[in-house]
């Protein structure tokens, strides 16, 4: 299994190939019609014995929405049933939705609605005589809970499912993977650019809103999450937020970013560091090294996700660091930073062609310093290719 590279600078959203989703609101009805996953009281997912027809799913999830409509708006309500699919939204919108709607071919109806009540009255109408509605119950909150079954569904049975439009979400069309790959080549781009700067002494805060500017100049729409710039002890941190500490001659510094292309997002992460590291800088970053590159290449259709977690954690645990990797080693990427399937050491899931994952192990040593190392790849039938492409150099001038 081998991960080949797809670098270079990538289009940006006008020179992509369409987006055509008029085929996905009949995938969702053959899930309504052969059972939803009905979410347990703690949350989780049911098993198999959980599913359950249901007339109709009402999409509240704006990522779900985009993903069956095409409509990118910030509000929006979609109601599906075995014959009609109806998108609610308020006034901000009345011409982008039905013109989205058309241009990713989508069969549907748009109603525009500036106040709830009127908004409730196109949601009754549409589903007029069915008994079971499937509501995203990782979604809706408590209060829209009881509006919902109170005022828009009165009539109806209200069921809480899970799953119903992330697992579809999990395959990536070749349309979808143009646009990741379009988002990474941009972030590979703002790293080569900005990584001169870091022999200045800057601050990770003034690294991480120079990327933010790369990739908008290079054609993103935005970040695809808060960008994350840690130098030194910070580096130790996973998820630390950059800040005032400038960057020194010596310091590991983990650069983890992305860009979005329409709606679409990438996440990479290097580890670099202003001439020779303070030890054990060196050999952290050498063993990271090591266990991303054997979870990358472990990555194919039909391998267990626990499996890539266990080829990256048993290398680092090898070296005497496996308590300092503290995290998964990847997740699934699209419309969210974080979708479907988990790899993980508890995950049950198998990796399938055309889901989109990172691979990123991470060493933390508090007080001292961290090193991560990620890409994110598309899977394939005999291994994956890599979208992010930037090189994996420790040092840099």
């Amino acid at each position: 299994m081998k991960a080949s590279a797809a670098g270079g600078s990538g289009p940006v959203a006008a020179d992509l190939p369409p987006l055509r989703l008029g085929g996905r609101a009949n995938s969702v009805r053959g899930v309504l019609a052969a059972g939803v996953t009905i979410a347990s009281e703690s949350g989780a997912e049911g098993n198999g014995a959980d599913a359950a027809p249901v007339d109709a799913l009402v999409v509240t999830d704006l990522a779900n929405g985009r993903w069956l409509t095409g409509f990118s708006g910030s509000a929006m309500v979609v109601v599906i049933t075995a014959d009609d699919l109806l998108v609610i939204t308020d006034g901000r919108y009345a011409t982008q939705a039905p013109a989205e709607l058309e241009a990713a071919g989508v069969e549907g109806r748009v109603t525009i609605a500036d106040r709830g009540s009127k908004q409730q009255e196109a949601a009754t109408a549409a589903v007029e005589g069915l008994g079971r509605l499937a509501l995203e119950a990782d979604n809706v909150s408590w209060s829209r809970y009881r509006r919902f079954a109170g005022e828009w569904f009165p009539d109806a049975e209200l069921v809480p499912s899970t799953g119903v439009i992330e697992r579809l979400r999990r395959t990536k069309s070749p349309e979808e993977v143009a646009r990741m790959a379009a988002a990474a080549a941009i972030a590979d781009d703002a790293l080569a650019e900005a990584l001169p700067r870091l022999a200045e002494g800057p601050t990770e805060a003034e690294v991480a809103a120079e990327l933010d500017h790369l990739m908008r100049r290079l054609g993103a729409s935005g970040s695809a999450f808060e960008t994350i710039v840690a130098a030194g002890e910070n580096s130790a941190l996973p998820h630390a937020r950059p800040g005032p500490r400038r960057i020194e001659p010596g310091d590991l510094v983990v650069i983890d970013f992305g860009a979005i292309v329409d709606g679409y997002r990438s996440d990479m992460t290097r580890t670099v560091c202003v001439g020779e590291p303070r030890p054990p800088g060196g050999k952290v970053y050498e063993v990271v090294r090591q266990a991303q590159q054997a979870g990358v290449e472990a990555v194919a259709d039909g391998v267990s996700c626990a499996d890539v977690d266990e080829v990256c954690r048993d290398i680092i645990s090898e070296a005497g660091w496996g308590d300092a990797f503290m995290h998964s080693t990847g997740h699934g990427v699209g419309l969210d930073i974080h979708e479907a399937p988990s790899l993980a050491s508890r995950s049950s899931e198998v990796l399938a062609a055309g889901e989109v994952v990172t691979v990123e192990p991470g060493v933390y040593l508090a007080g001292s310093g961290g090193v991560r190392i990620e890409d994110t790849v598309v899977v394939t039938g005999d291994g994956c290719r890599r979208l992010t492409c930037a090189p994996k150099t420790l040092v840099v001038a």
